[in-house]
């Protein structure tokens, strides 16, 4: 149990998380390179994403809520009004709510805005760098912008929304973004006004900023074409329409060490960042990423579709020193409970009188639970990467379900090739693993809500 050193609710409270981090990129030299951050922070290194991508990521930590049960897939898109948000919770405490954002993905897109008194939008605030490469490698990257090029409003240099933010795609932003941070933090300070910032960071993203501005790791003309090739079939999944995996494995590390070199870029100055924010120890700061990558890992390419660790397993540091002694914790957790243990220390009366687990005091009760729900690519989908997919992970076994059949994988497997076995017939493999029975009652509430929800989408 941690020791308590203080009760109260936080001067401030700053949520950054680094947009598809893998948790091996952030571990490759077997330290995280945040020694500041390290000393400091409760470090978890076995939680777990809700979700494979933005949009069900990171509304399950703002939420608190499976993908399933707050609506936000790659089918039924956007969060569902009647459910309350982080930002809303906290602004009903007396923060003023930030968002300082690299991802279109966790504005108004999805409803992600929802509960912020500001959205800041960094690609609307930075000057475009290169800005011919820009338009050029975003119009080939991304299809349905390719139509614009013949509408009245492209031609009036009216760039959509989309197209713009895709400005951080090829230029580093997350100076810029700690930057207004600091603006918000001491212009609130100032006035005795508590914050809660929320911050995305795309350096990790893709196609993964190896320098400031876009570049290839290739060493010649010929190279540098073949790496650009395959980044544009990696983010337009072309394998789920044609099933041609035009990827060669050599491409795809290749793509895998862009991220890990990427994240030794970021790493210092998030390190500084936090160092900054915790040298008030009334300030809670939590480091994290929304979820990881898939460079091929058990047959998925990209992160909308799968359930493996290279997707889900995420680095996740909770810093809130007047409360929380430094510690390492290696219980699985669920990244979805950031919200009830953020409330929690918010002193938010329903969170601390309800029975939802905070990662730090009960990371036991937690249940890495996660989800996937196929990907609808430009209508065009093959049938055979149409299922939606549930995995649990529990005493260190991995059970998948899909298609109504489950499999299961050995603890902590995680290969490049599949590695989950069938179940036989007739089996409850949740039983078969003497889970003690309310968290196995927990289980089967969410496996059924969750079922309920899958038979509801298209198929």
């Amino acid at each position: 149990m941690p020791q308590l050193t203080k009760k109260g609710k936080p001067r401030n409270i700053v949520m950054i998380v680094a947009d598809s981090l893998r948790y091996d990129s952030v571990y490759s030299s077997g330290t995280p390179l945040l020694p500041c951050s390290e000393s400091r922070a409760v470090v978890f290194s076995q939680a777990r994403s809700a979700g494979c991508w933005t949009l069900p990521a990171t509304a399950s930590m703002f939420t608190g809520l499976m993908p399933h049960q707050h609506g936000g897939t790659s089918q039924s898109r956007g969060i569902h009004q009647s459910t309350p948000t982080l930002a809303e919770k906290l602004r009903e405490l007396g923060y003023s709510t930030h968002q300082i954002t690299s991802n279109v993905a966790t504005t108004h897109i999805f409803g992600l805005h929802r509960g912020f008194n500001e959205v800041r939008r960094i690609w609307k605030i930075v000057p475009t760098q290169h800005r011919r490469i820009f338009e050029l490698l975003v119009l080939i990257g991304k299809p349905r912008l390719r139509r614009r090029i013949w509408s009245k409003d492209f031609v009036m240099g009216k760039m959509s929304e989309d197209l713009e933010a895709s400005k951080v795609w090829l230029q580093s932003t997350m100076d810029d973004v700690f930057n207004h941070t600091r603006t918000i933090l001491r212009s609130n300070e100032s006035r005795g006004q508590g914050s809660f910032c929320f911050l995305n960071l795309m350096e990790s993203h893709f196609p993964y900023h190896v320098a400031p501005t876009f570049e290839t790791m290739g060493s010649g003309i010929r190279d540098q074409a073949q790496e650009i090739y395959n980044m544009f079939h990696l983010v337009n999944q072309t394998w789920l329409t044609n099933d041609r995996w035009l990827i060669p494995r050599d491409m795809l590390l290749r793509l895998r060490e862009r991220q890990r070199i990427a994240w030794q870029r970021m790493a210092p100055s998030i390190d500084e960042f936090i160092r900054e924010l915790s040298d008030d120890p009334d300030n809670l700061v939590i480091f994290c990423s929304d979820h990881g990558d898939n460079f091929g890992e058990q047959g998925w390419l990209y992160h909308f579709s799968n359930v493996t660790d290279a997707g889900n397993r995420v680095p996740l540091f909770y810093l809130y020193q007047e409360r929380y002694q430094p510690r390492s914790i290696h219980t699985p957790v669920s990244a979805r409970n950031l919200f009830h243990s953020i409330l929690h220390d918010a002193g938010d009366p329903a969170t601390v009188s309800g029975s939802s687990p905070h990662i730090c005091r009960e990371p036991q009760r937690s249940l890495p639970i996660m989800q996937a729900y196929w990907y609808n690519n430009q209508n065009r989908t093959l049938p055979k990467y149409r299922h939606n997919q549930i995995c649990f992970l529990e005493q260190g076994v991995r059970l998948l379900k899909r298609h109504g059949d489950w499999l299961y994988a050995a603890p902590q497997v995680d290969s490049e090739e599949p590695s989950f076995c069938a179940v036989s017939k007739g089996t409850d493999p949740l039983s078969e693993l003497g889970i003690p029975s309310e968290r196995l009652r927990r289980y089967r509430a969410i496996l059924k809500s969750y079922e309920h929800f899958s038979g509801t989408l298209a198929a």
